[in-house]
This record gives structure tokens, C-alpha cells and sequence, in this order.
């Protein structure tokens, strides 16, 4: 049995410049800005409708954007906390909800409001 049901709200990425990827999601696929960190002509980070966050990395030479974090919505956030550390994960200096797996995959566990991972979950289109 699982500790909690959850779903997968964000995933972040870190990128060279944000700005040209603003406009590539929202005009592509009409994913408009829900938050800025910074200026908004050169954020530090931004996160997009649909579940997109972007940091922004300008020194990184890679060709694509790197992987940052999973953000999960938990029905039960201090139980998937306890799962993950029974099962290796380690908490990390930005917090108690920021769980380093032992692979490198690091998670950040958010409190769910209003019911929404029973929603989003129903919602599943491949279901």
C-alpha cells in the first residue's frame, strides 16, 4: 500500500535564456507565465501553465536544457516524506519537502489544495 497518492505538478528545468522560451510556449502552446522570480525581462525563473518551471542557467554550454527537480502534489505530504527516508531519501538544505534520491533524482513534495490530486488524477487522459 502506498504512503500517499500524488501527482506530478512541475517539472523544472534549467535553461541558457528564458525569455525566447517564454514566447516559444506560449505561442506554441498556450502556455503563459503563472510566476516570475526577478525582472521580468531576465528572470531567474519562471514557472508556466502546464507545469513547466525554467531556471535560468545562462553559463551552461550543454545543447539542451539540463533537468532540475520534479515538483509532486501529495495528499500527504509528511507521509511520502517518511516513505521516501525509509526507502534512502535524504532531505536537502532547501528543506524538509526537497527529498534527494539516491539515484540524484531530487523531488519537491507540495501540499495539495482542494482535493486536486484525486482530480488531476481522474483526469488522466491516458486512462
Amino acid at each position: 500500500m502506498s504512503a500517499t497518492t500524488a501527482y506530478v505538478e512541475h517539472t523544472a528545468f534549467f535553461v541558457r535564456d528564458i525569455v525566447p522560451l517564454i514566447d516559444f510556449f506560449a505561442e506554441v502552446l498556450g502556455m503563459t507565465v503563472t510566476q516570475v522570480d526577478g525582472d521580468a525581462h531576465s528572470p531567474r525563473q519562471v514557472w508556466l501553465q502546464g507545469g513547466v518551471q525554467l531556471i535560468a542557467d545562462p553559463g551552461f554550454v550543454g545543447p539542451e536544457g539540463r533537468f532540475g527537480h520534479l515538483g509532486v502534489v501529495c495528499k500527504d505530504v509528511p507521509a511520502a516524506i517518511e516513505a521516501a527516508r525509509a526507502r534512502g531519501a535524504v532531505s536537502t538544505a532547501k528543506g524538509e519537502h526537497w527529498l534527494l534520491l539516491q539515484n540524484g533524482l531530487l523531488l519537491e513534495f507540495l501540499p495539495e489544495k482542494d482535493n486536486a490530486v484525486e482530480i488531476i488524477r481522474n483526469l488522466d487522459p491516458r486512462i
